[in-house]
């Protein structure tokens, strides 16, 4: 049995963060029914389409586990079948610009009305406030929840940066959502909304930065290159570059062959509990006694020094050099690693993080798997749906509609 086995989704999201959030409870093994409007679908079906005549990979990487049914709400009958899933269903996903729900006739009222157990879950780019009717996309979340403007160098503009924590990260944070509403509707009988505003995700995964916009009031962020280099600091989080952020200072260094290879550095922490051990490794055992390097607090003023000396060591090495003479030292450092070298990993693929799925469209494909383990219930990844696979399936198997029914609906438009 699997986690969420007999949980029925109502899906009607789409683009990335809501199908983000479904397609992990459909990991999870909920049965997760994806609303498409017919003939058209998700948008992101058509974007970035690499192969002529199948679905994108933005798409299929992001809906897997899912059946698809179209269905046009605008109809009277389309409405009727919608009231009907309402019913069926225990949890209603959606990310729509705010008010279309509304607009549908299908409000929080409404559904509490039809199914006082439905839980209703929401993304929305800002929560309520000035902005709550704004619409919002990735970067915007990422600029609004304050992610943007701590990231760069200081002497930068503000950064987006390539992990979709507007969109994916709110997805995330929004199954958790629905799986405690879940968890209290067992205790209490009551469905309830869950609303996961993508600004509130973004700051929620910014938060050492909030810590640090208090810390200010005590005086320059010491950690910070800036402090080394005596500039001074302003009223708000700075940007900090591949500054660590943390009690354990680090950065991005250069390892060999970084003049030809973008991808040729490593990150590296002198952690204070291995410092000894970092200063043998990069040949400055004297650092050790050295009251200007042997505690942290020293160190401090002296970061730049610090890892200039550093990067000289690990430019004549490869990142995975590095890897092998550091961790058995334990002296914290990893490679960065690309999407080439990720995609080709071995390990990834045997723990399910990477896998091929085939297409009936496209043939095979990768894609992230479950990022999340269970050792009781095991994770399969089904290709994405075709639109409107299971629309039969579904008005059949879940709504009980005979093929009569099934074709007078198709007949008045609403399938």
């Amino acid at each position: 049995m699997k986690a969420l086995e007999g949980v029925k989704i109502l899906d009607f999201t789409h683009v990335q963060s809501g199908p983000t959030c479904t397609q992990l409870l459909g990991f999870f093994g909920a049965d997760v029914m994806k609303v498409e409007r017919p003939g058209v679908g998700d948008a992101t079906r058509k974007q970035l389409v690499d192969v002529e005549g199948a679905d994108s990979l933005y798409f299929t990487m992001l809906n897997h586990n899912k059946r698809s049914l179209t269905l046009n709400t605008k109809t009277e009958e389309g409405k009727k079948v919608l009231e009907k899933m309402i019913l069926e269903c225990d949890v209603m996903v959606e990310n729509f610009a705010p008010g279309a729900l509304d607009r549908m006739g299908f409000g929080w009222e409404r559904i509490q009305e039809l199914n006082p157990r439905m839980i209703m879950a929401s993304v929305k780019g800002f929560g309520p406030g000035p902005y709550e009717d704004c619409k919002v996309y990735e970067n915007i979340a990422q600029c609004a929840g304050g992610s943007a403007s701590t990231t760069g160098f200081r002497d930068g503009p503000p950064l987006v940066t390539g992990s979709q924590i507007g969109d994916s990260g709110t997805g995330l944070h929004l199954a958790l959502g629905i799986v405690t509403a879940l968890y209290q509707r067992e205790q209490s009988g009551k469905g309830q909304r869950v609303l996961a505003p993508m600004q509130d995700g973004v700051l929620n995964l910014c938060r050492v930065k909030l810590r640090d916009q208090q810390r200010l009031k005590a005086g320059p962020l010491k950690e910070y290159s800036q402090f080394g280099e005596g500039v001074e600091f302003g009223e708000a989080t700075p940007r900090a570059g591949n500054d660590s952020g943390g009690g354990q200072p680090g950065r991005i260094l250069k390892c060999k062959g970084w003049e030809k290879d973008p991808d040729a550095y490593t990150y590296f922490i002198t952690q204070a509990a291995v410092w000894g051990n970092v200063c043998e490794v990069i040949g400055k055992p004297e650092w050790k006694e050295d009251p200007n390097y042997a505690t942290p607090a020293a160190r401090l003023p002296r970061l730049n020094e610090v890892f200039e000396t550093i990067e000289a060591w690990t430019m004549t090495k490869s990142k995975y050099e590095v890897m092998d003479i550091c961790n058995p030292l334990n002296i914290p450092v990893g490679p960065i690693l690309s999407m080439k070298e990720l995609a080709e990993e071995p390990s990834l693929r045997e723990t399910g993080t990477i896998v091929e799925v085939d297409h009936p469209e496209r043939g095979a494909y990768l894609t992230v798997g479950c990022p999340i383990k269970l050792s009781d219930s095991d994770v399969d990844v089904v290709r994405s749906p075709l639109l409107g696979e299971h629309t039969d399936e579904i008005l059949s198997d879940v709504l009980g509609y005979d093929a009569a029914g099934i074709q007078k609906l198709k007949d008045a438009g609403a399938v």
